[in-house]
């Protein structure tokens, strides 16, 4: 009789804290809105970060085109803590004379502002140098007061063997190689041995992920022989080297998770024909990755980013299309990658391109994603504040 009246109490408990549980769940939050009003030249490939004072700060870049266009310049807007709107654009970087590109924002254990782009020495994607400034200062209006700029020269890792076996296994499997999949593999085998090849090229896209041992991230890649490959630091970025490459020909932009038991995964764009996220994963802190593999998830050849959130789950932002870039969809996944649950959209319209999203945690758990925003009469940058409740909601939820 005891252990029955005990199972009952214990019962009653467990519903009382469910009842508690569920009354006290998130509500479901968003809200979003244009950094500028539309503007006429090519606004494009943000960063996002938020700063210790809470502020948000994004980048993107801007000018009369992308890697031909001498005009491109890196621009940045703040929006002030509890403000609703964002500043006027201002300029943070611009190298007279040359293109600058793909921009990621990041703030370091240290506080510091890091700012990673590509300048574009010859008007081409394949002679892109890395390059990043930091700050210490720059909560005040305007442009960050930049206290250090250098480059990130690189010499990959074991670089001609992995690319040269896997354009060997590529060959193998494609006996029907179209014209132009034998043009480029007769062009890589040219291309791979070559040093300045294999050490220009590298670009840009995603923020940087901090490892528990203060190892940095930096995710690259090329365009060249579109691979995808990290810059690593263990000195909180005075100095930089290579990782081996990621060499599953057709995966570019990475975007880097870890799971628990220390194994990081690399999300990348699809550059080839597989219509699909491409994934790889590294069991070494990101040294040398094993092979790269194809998610569920699809891509029409457009760039992700992703964010572990603080309770574990993992986050991704992606064009969910096999085709076009009008449809930007967020998805989580409580099992680190296995499967992913929830998906809601950003934006899904018949016309119109949003894309290039980049994404993080503010320090009360809102999620903060900024993408390109490409619509009949202009081009600006969009920024969407939500939280996890309105993801699980899908799009027929409130």
């Amino acid at each position: 009789m005891h252990r029955q009246s005990s199972l009952r109490v214990t019962t009653i408990i467990a519903g009382l804290l469910l009842s508690a549980s569920s009354s006290l769940a998130e509500e479901s939050r968003y809200e979003a809105e244009l950094v500028f009003p539309l503007h006429p030249q090519h606004n494009h490939a943000p960063g996002i970060v938020e700063c210790p004072n809470g502020d948000l700060l994004v980048s993107w870049y801007r000018g009369s085109g992308e890697r031909q266009a001498d005009d491109v310049a890196v621009y940045g807007s703040r929006r002030r803590k509890g403000a609703t709107e964002w500043c006027e654009p201002f300029v943070m970087v611009d190298t007279p004379g040359f293109p600058d590109g793909n921009t990621a924002l990041w703030i370091d254990p240290q506080k510091r502002l890091w700012l990673f782009w590509p300048l574009v020495l010859a008007n081409t994607w394949e002679s892109c140098l890395t390059k990043y400034r930091w700050s210490d200062d720059y909560t005040a209006d305007g442009c960050p007061k930049w206290k250090w700029q250098d480059d990130v020269p690189l010499k990959p890792v074991n670089f001609t063997e992995r690319m040269t076996a896997e354009l060997d296994k590529l060959v193998a499997s494609r006996p029907d190689a179209s014209a132009q999949e034998k043009l480029f593999v007769a062009e890589a085998r040219k291309q791979i041995p070559d040093k300045l090849t294999s050490r220009l090229g590298w670009q840009t896209r995603c923020k940087p992920t901090l490892l528990p041992s203060g190892r940095i991230l930096l995710p690259l890649y090329t365009d060249t022989f579109s691979v995808s490959l990290m810059a690593i630091s263990d000195d909180q970025g005075k100095t930089w080297y290579a990782s081996e490459p990621l060499v599953g020909y057709g995966n570019i932009q990475p975007t880097v998770l870890r799971r628990d038991d220390g194994t990081l995964v690399a999300y990348m764009r699809e550059n080839g024909p597989r219509d699909h996220i491409r994934v790889c994963e590294s069991k070494d802190d990101g040294l040398t990755w094993g092979a790269v593999g194809v998610s569920e998830l699809e891509n029409p050849g457009a760039g992700i980013d992703g964010v572990r959130l603080a309770n574990g789950h993992w986050l991704l932002v992606y064009n969910d299309t096999t085709k076009g870039r009008n449809k930007l969809a967020v998805s989580i996944s409580d099992d680190e990658g296995a499967a992913w649950r929830w998906t809601r959209h950003l934006e899904d319209h018949p016309t119109g391109s949003y894309h290039y999203p980049a994404v993080i945690q503010g320090a009360d758990g809102t999620i903060h994603a900024i993408y390109s925003y490409f619509v009949e009469g202009g081009k600006s940058m969009k920024h969407a504040a939500f939280n996890e409740a309105w993801v699980q909601a899908g799009d027929s939820g409130k």
